[in-house]
């Protein structure tokens, strides 16, 4: 199975729950500011790395992880989500393939965190609030995680997308 976890600049959000997915992170206490900035790509990316695939490792049965950032683009995940499922429909892959949405769980300091760092590079107040944001919403993240491991576990569809709103 592969899981593609994804949010708005594929460097926070997402990026963490990658993190909880592959048990990087205490799953029993907010993360400490330097496990927040120890991640391979928190907060690493650029706008140029938007729509690109991210490995993260293999999680405990196996199965690949993986990030995207989407942009502003209301479209890039559902539309990778039809392709998948056309190619299943086709019986031209073997994979399943979770794509679970991770933007909705962040609090504001965190989305201004992530503007001020990563748009502007004013890393000074951005990173700060990322820092905030990730110890304000790191349950809800974790929550996410748990949602998608879940439904990979018992769905019976190869391809599934979780918008993943109500766990707000």
């Amino acid at each position: 199975m592969i899981y593609v976890y994804n949010c708005f600049a594929g460097t926070h959000s997402s990026v963490l729950a990658a993190s909880y997915h592959l048990k990087k992170l205490p799953l029993d206490r907010p993360p400490t500011k330097q496990e927040i900035l120890n991640i391979e790509l928190f907060n690493k990316l650029r706008y140029t790395d938007r729509g690109k695939f991210f490995y993260h490792g293999k999680d405990e049965d196996g199965n690949k992880v993986f990030t995207i950032g989407r942009g502003s683009s209301k479209i890039l995940v559902p539309a990778l989500y039809n392709f998948f499922k056309l190619l299943d429909e086709e019986s031209a892959i073997d994979e399943r393939i979770i794509f679970s949405t991770t933007g909705h769980c962040i609090p504001l300091s965190m989305a201004i965190g992530g503007f001020t760092s990563v748009r502007l590079r004013f890393n000074l107040i951005g990173v700060p609030l990322l820092i905030l944001g990730t110890m304000q919403t790191y349950k809800n993240i974790i929550k996410v995680v748990e949602h998608t491991k879940e439904v990979g576990a018992n769905s019976k569809n190869k391809v599934e997308l979780l918008e993943n709103l109500c766990l707000k």
